[in-house]
């Protein structure tokens, strides 16, 4: 049967294909659920006929015989934090290289969301990419024992996980911070529920501690650039001379707060994000961050996940974890000593011989 012989208005299926190709329909099915039982010249016939005809086929259907639908679900925290953009491409990347469908789950930061998004998603998928997931570890877990599963920007010691080396960005951050001559640091914190936030938490006290550098933190803030401006309003009462904040759009927010403030960055104080986002190249002044493989992470994960789809065991114990880099910008500057900060609170002078004595009393 030619294309002009199949019937006008009518959606093109496996039998037309099949008709066309001088093949059984089993042969056609075959052909795209399991190519491997088929001879390649005939697959490759198959499948020149069928895009020739404009046949696609449908994976709810093919999995009923393969319990396969070649969909994958990618969760992300939040769809309007440009940290996801690169991630995102990467594993649709990935994904479009072993033809697999990605589907899309914006979970809003909420751990609740999530799960439920997940849940109606279950019967259509293959397997779960969670970036920044906000479920506990053991709705993951009993997630990951219904469908592969492999997690981003996150360590769970039975699930297979990427994450990015946090410690060696922050003390790559710490110590450029301390070359400047900045022996206070703040750290503006973000989500309580992120594992990230507190890995980078903790990495700014061990820097601290090794560089002898104070450090202090402050927050929890919105990961947002409204969070960051509210994070600038909370330095204002608590000097500090350098911040490494959550992520780029905190130190965004932050750098804006400031300047409402009359706070000048870098003169003032010293900023340094997370992330390595566009944005963080064209804002004004540039933002000092440390860079992260984004792209590299959806990727490998996606990678990871198929691997655990076609069988592999997957990836446990210690997470795959990739490298980062801090990207110097003009956010960054020496620690400025010739006069105090314009938001430090005044010096009261000392007080009269007579109270001190009375205060010894």
């Amino acid at each position: 049967m030619s294309e002009q012989h199949k019937p006008p208005n009518k959606r093109t299926t496996i039998y037309h294909v099949a008709l066309e190709a001088g093949v059984a329909p089993s042969t056609v099915s075959r052909a795209f659920s399991k190519p491997s039982r088929v001879n390649s010249d005939t697959a490759q016939r198959i499948r020149q006929v069928a895009e020739r005809l404009g046949y696609r086929t449908n994976p709810l259907a093919r999995a009923l015989t393969t319990s396969r639908t070649h969909m994958i679900a990618l969760v992300i925290a939040d769809i309007t934090n440009p940290v996801f953009a690169e991630i995102v491409r990467g594993a649709q990347h990935a994904a479009a290289d072993a033809e697999l469908t990605t589907v899309l789950i914006d979970a809003q930061e909420s751990d609740r969301l999530e799960r439920a998004a997940l849940e109606r998603a279950l019967p259509t998928i293959d397997g779960i990419v969670l970036a920044s997931s906000r479920m506990s570890d053991s709705a993951i877990r009993v997630m990951s024992k219904q469908r592969p599963v492999v997690v981003l920007n996150r360590a769970i010691s039975d699930v297979p996980c990427v994450v990015t080396d946090n410690p060696r960005g922050v003390r790559r951050a710490a110590e450029h911070l301390g070359e400047l001559g900045h022996d206070h640091l703040t750290y503006v914190a973000g989500p309580e529920a992120s594992w990230a936030n507190g890995i980078r938490w903790r990495s700014v006290l061990e820097a601290g501690m090794e560089l002898e550098i104070r450090v202090r933190r402050i927050g929890p803030f919105s990961p947002t650039i409204e969070g960051g401006e509210m994070a600038a309003d909370e330095l204002r009462r608590r000097a500090t001379t350098a911040v490494i904040t959550y992520n780029d759009q905190m130190a965004i927010g932050l750098m804006r707060g400031l300047a409402r403030l009359g706070i000048n960055v870098p003169v003032d104080l010293s900023v340094v994000g997370f992330d390595n986002i566009v944005a963080a190249d064209i804002v004004t002044p540039r933002l000092t961050t440390v860079a992260a493989p984004l792209f590299a992470e959806g990727a490998v994960a996606t990678k990871h996940l198929l691997a655990m789809i076609n069988g592999s065991r997957g990836h446990t114990g210690q997470p795959m974890v990739l490298p980062v880099r801090l990207v110097v910008r003009d956010s960054t500057g020496p620690r400025k000593t010739e006069h105090r900060p314009p938001w430090a609170p005044a010096v009261n002078a000392p007080p009269p011989t007579n109270s001190i004595l009375l205060a010894g009393n």
